[in-house]
């Protein structure tokens, strides 16, 4: 089998005008990435429950495992939930292995165990959780008239350890020597564990977790805060169009794996695009305000040289007003925290007589 990833070393792939301009988007917005997680705590806590309830909830809905909207908070939640059946078992799941994934990605290498720890979590207590499928399954299209097709053929059991092994160390090959930019490798990933299709049932989600976990790992944490699994759920046909479309000729190495590339890249700028807007106009509390002022404060003093302007100030708290950040500068000013040399825009501030004492 040769991976998607592998088909770069070889010169068999060229990165398209499309591709390159989502890769200097998201550039941009991981870069800004900071400045927006500097936002008051209690708002972002909010973005992240929301998340991590709207992925559990989109991730399944789109496998057709569903649950009443009045039993949502009960089991998504609540610290011990009386689950009623399957699927409330598997979006609970699901919920507990984004909750790790949010709490230890940067300790959950992408190997087979954790693969298999993801599907197990997903699928409760099914009796092949955990477990690469052990007889050969083909992705079937059913249409509402009973007819079906078969829109994929599937790595057949006996050769998905090997597939999975193969695809594991191609991935880590692909980031220790930069074959390709690591977005582009996350999504490349993506489509071959599909292709591959490990599991008897649940590739769809487990893809959806490895898409978080790779994301975090790599530096683009906007799954966090926005879920992933929504936007997959409102670009649905797309996303089974583009998959489609990718998977032609995977077997043979001779597939286009652009589309389906494009469709991942899109989600994750339009995640971004999503967050920015929502931080952007959340209104915090005057009294959340001048603290993200003071902790900016803080944090441009802990850099080498001591000294910024106010420009650089407000970059780093964004939703307080020029008002509001050249008051809290007075305050501390007057408190000894901080000093100013210069008048106007030009003016510097750095770390006044009291400073020290200030942050102890």
């Amino acid at each position: 089998m040769i991976t998607t990833l592998r088909l770069f070393p070889l010169d068999r792939l060229g990165i398209g005008a499309s591709t390159a301009w989502y890769l200097s988007d998201l550039g941009e917005l991981r870069g800004k990435q900071a400045l927006y997680t500097q936002q008051s705590p209690q708002r972002l806590k909010a973005l992240r429950e929301s998340a991590i309830i709207e992925s559990a909830i989109s991730s399944n809905r789109i496998e057709g495992v569903t649950i009443d909207p009045k039993r949502v908070r009960e089991i998504l939640v609540a610290p011990r939930p009386l689950l009623r059946d399957r699927d409330e078992e598997e979006v609970r799941g699901y919920r507990d292995a984004l909750a790790l994934i949010h709490k230890q990605a940067p300790d959950l290498p992408v190997t087979n165990e954790t693969i298999c720890r993801l599907h197990a979590l997903t699928r409760g207590q099914i009796w092949d959780a955990g477990q690469y499928k052990s007889k050969d399954g083909d992705i079937i299209e059913r249409y509402p008239d009973g007819s079906e097709r078969v829109r994929f053929r599937t790595v057949s059991a006996a050769e998905t350890p090997v597939a999975m092994d193969t695809l594991i160390r191609d991935w880590h090959l692909c980031l220790e020597e930069r074959w390709v930019p690591p977005p582009i490798a996350l999504a490349a990933f993506n489509l071959d564990f599909l292709c591959i299709h490990p599991f008897r049932d649940g590739n769809g989600r487990v893809s959806r977790l490895l898409w978080l976990l790779q994301g975090y790992q790599l530096g683009y944490e906007v799954g966090r805060y926005v879920s992933l699994e929504r936007l997959v759920e409102e670009n649905k046909d797309r996303y089974y169009e583009t998959l489609e479309q990718s998977s032609r000729s995977w077997h043979e190495g001779a597939h286009d794996p652009w589309p389906y590339i494009n469709y991942v890249l899109s989600i994750m700028k339009e995640a971004y695009r999503d967050f920015v807007d929502r931080v952007g106009v959340l209104k915090a509390p005057r009294g959340e305000k001048r603290q993200m002022v003071i902790d900016g404060i803080e944090q441009l003093l802990a850099r080498p040289g001591h000294a910024f302007k106010i420009s650089e100030l407000e970059q780093i708290c964004p939703g307080v007003s020029r008002d509001m950040v050249r008051h809290v500068l007075r305050e501390q000013q007057e408190q000894g925290v901080v000093s100013c040399s210069g008048r106007g825009a030009g003016a510097k501030w750095s770390q006044g007589p009291g400073g020290n004492e200030g942050n102890q």
